[in-house]
């Protein structure tokens, strides 16, 4: 009988290694709008997550949603996977997603969240840097200083620096304060227009482009997600558009001091994958925040409004292609 009990003991314990070694996780992404930085942090995400040892298709399921700019569809994704007993993790692209997840997550299931300008405004933290809940991340608070640096080196004339921004986006009334507390010390005023939905931009760049010498653009996801079409009124107009990442100069805006969407993610997914496993909480992993920006241009772009760099910004140049 004692020799009955011992194997059955050894299986017992043989099973429950096996499990331990075979387990998998469960994740809900929802991502605010589609546009190329945000789809640039889920790629990132899935890449840090893998080098962690944590593999969709293997290891890993991931549910992922986009909200398309509207808010009331970000709050249904959020409910959703907030209501699923099975979900290890939700993931909010972009602060108004992040935001809708962790409210709806209620404590139950962690939340991480990338691409929010300013963690604290959001809700995610307090003014120390310690988490409000169990929720972590990563922040994409735009070199706001080095962006004005640049444009004025330039664009050595200009005397106003026009910004479009969704009033209902925390992160982009959080950037707007930066630009007219620092625009001053460079010789600039900000002139800013904001907006409600993509429906507005229309009037709202009507009106705002002939009162400007430039624009530049926030991370302002409604912006962001109709960027062809603020171009294309900027361009006739004779105004360049400064982006605030790589994939937006890609587009045709001239230049940008901005991050690496890619990059951000990934370093998103190693947090992530810390508190899948169980080795922290995400309350206990502060949110960290990618400090070296590069300066990222659109030569065909900079040539059409006759914009040459000096020799500073020629040296650290990067072609966006």
């Amino acid at each position: 009988m004692k020799r009955i009990i011992s194997i059955i003991m050894t299986i017992a314990l043989i099973l429950t290694a096996a499990a331990a070694a075979g387990e998998s996780y469960k994740i809900g992404v929802g991502q605010f709008a589609q546009h190329a930085s945000l789809d640039n942090c889920y790629k990132g995400l899935i890449e840090g997550l893998a080098q962690a040892g944590i593999v969709e298709g293997e290891n890993l399921t991931v549910e992922l949603s986009n909200a398309q700019a509207d808010m009331g569809i970000a709050q249904q994704i959020a409910s959703m996977y907030a209501a699923d007993r099975k979900m290890d993790m939700v993931v909010g692209i972009a602060t108004p997603m992040a935001q809708a997840c962790y409210n709806a997550a209620g404590g139950r299931i962690p939340t991480i969240f990338t691409a929010v300008t300013d963690p604290v405004a959001a809700g995610f933290a307090a003014a120390d840097g310690r988490a409000t809940g169990d929720v972590t991340g990563t922040s994409d608070a735009l070199p706001i200083e080095a962006q004005l640096k640049t444009i004025r080196a330039m664009m050595p004339e200009a005397t106003k620096i026009g910004i479009l921004y969704t009033t209902s986006e925390v992160n982009s009334v959080s950037a707007i304060a930066q630009y007219k507390a620092l625009a001053p010390q460079y010789g600039f005023e900000i002139v800013e227009s904001g907006v409600t939905a993509i429906a507005d931009l229309p009037l709202a760049l009507d009106a705002l482009l002939g009162k400007v010498d430039c624009l530049t653009n926030l991370t302002d996801n409604t912006v962001v997600s109709a960027l062809a079409l603020v171009l294309d009124k900027a361009n006739a107009a004779g105004k360049p558009v400064f982006g605030s990442e790589i994939e937006q100069v890609k587009l045709g805006c001239v230049a940008a001091e901005g991050l690496d969407y890619v990059a951000l993610g990934r370093q998103t997914g190693l947090m992530a994958a810390r508190v899948l496993k169980g080795e922290a909480k995400a309350g206990e992993i502060p949110y960290e925040i990618i400090t070296e920006p590069g300066l990222y241009i659109n030569s065909a772009a900079l040539a059409r409004f006759g914009i040459e760099l000096d020799d500073e910004l020629a040296a650290r140049a990067i072609e966006a292609k």
